[in-house]
C-alpha cells in the first residue's frame, strides 16, 4: 500500500482568524466515525503530516477536517492557503479509538470537547448508531470566544432531529456569550453547573464520557471523574472514560 493517497481540495471555510474547515475529495478506505487520518503536504522536499479527525460521517462526502492554524507551524498555515483544485495528501489507513464500537453499553453518553475537538463528535452524531444505543446524549463544546462556536447549523439540525435525546451545552471562557456557560468544563463539573445545565448526573452506574481536545481539559476532567468512581475504559478492563488529546 502506498504511504500517501493524493486528494483534491474542493472547499475551504474560514470560521475565524485561525479556525478553518478543509473539504477534500479522495479515494480512501472506509473509516469509523470518530477516527482520524493524516493530512500531508510536500514542504522543502519532505512530506510534513499531522493527524486530523474526520468531521463528515463515514457515508458523507467530501471528507472534511476542522483545524486551527498554528502561525509558527510548518503545515497549518499552508493548509489555510489551499484553494479548490489544489492537491493534498492523505494517509491511507484511518486510525483512532474515539469510536462508539469501543464504548460499553450504558444509558447516557457525554461528549466533552474543546475547540476543534468537536469534529469527531459531529462525525459520530451524524450516524444512526448513537441514537439507537443511548437514551440521552450530552454534547459539550468549550471555546474561548463566541465566534469559535463553529458548526452551529449542523448542531441545530441534530437538536431538531433528536429533541428528546440530545442536549447541547456551550462554554465560552473569555467573554460573555448568549446561551453559553462561562468558564471551563472542569470547574463546571467541580461546582455542579454542568450537571445542572444538562439535567443529568455524571455517575458511573449509567454513564460513559468521551473526551476530546485540550490535554489540560482531558487530564483535569479525568482526575475529577476518578473521584466519582470512573476510570479510563480499556477492552480488557471496561471503564467509563474514552479520551483523545488533540496535541
Amino acid at each position: 500500500m502506498s504511504k500517501w493517497i493524493e486528494g483534491t481540495v474542493v472547499g475551504q471555510k474560514q470560521w475565524t482568524e485561525r479556525l478553518y474547515s478543509l473539504q477534500v475529495k479522495a479515494e480512501l478506505p472506509s473509516f469509523e466515525a470518530g477516527q482520524f487520518t493524516k493530512l500531508a503536504l510536500a514542504i522543502n522536499g519532505e512530506m510534513v503530516a499531522r493527524p486530523y479527525s474526520f468531521v463528515n460521517a463515514p457515508k458523507e462526502r467530501p471528507y472534511e477536517f476542522y483545524y486551527v492554524v498554528v502561525p509558527e507551524g510548518p503545515l497549518t498555515p499552508r493548509l489555510a492557503k489551499l484553494e479548490p483544485m489544489d492537491n493534498i495528501y492523505l494517509a491511507p489507513a484511518p486510525s483512532g479509538f474515539l469510536v462508539l464500537s469501543e464504548v460499553p453499553e450504558c444509558d447516557n453518553l457525554w461528549m466533552l470537547s474543546t475547540g476543534t475537538g468537536l469534529g469527531p463528535f459531529l462525525s459520530i452524531l451524524k450516524t444512526e448508531t448513537p441514537w439507537k444505543r443511548f437514551e440521552k446524549i450530552v454534547l459539550v463544546h468549550a471555546v474561548r470566544y463566541g465566534a469559535e462556536l463553529a458548526y452551529r447549523d449542523q448542531i441545530e439540525r441534530l437538536q431538531n432531529a433528536y429533541p428528546d435525546q440530545l442536549q447541547v451545552i456551550s462554554f465560552v471562557s473569555r467573554e460573555k456569550h448568549p446561551g453559553a456557560l462561562s468558564g471551563r468544563i472542569p470547574e463546571a463539573i467541580a461546582d455542579g453547573r454542568l450537571e445542572k445545565a444538562a439535567g443529568l448526573k455524571l455517575v458511573p452506574e449509567n454513564t460513559h464520557v468521551m473526551l476530546c481536545g485540550n490535554p489540560a481539559m482531558v487530564s483535569a476532567v479525568t482526575e475529577l471523574l476518578k473521584t466519582r468512581g470512573m476510570k479510563k475504559h480499556r477492552r480488557r478492563d471496561p471503564g467509563h472514560l474514552t479520551v483523545e488529546n488533540y496535541w
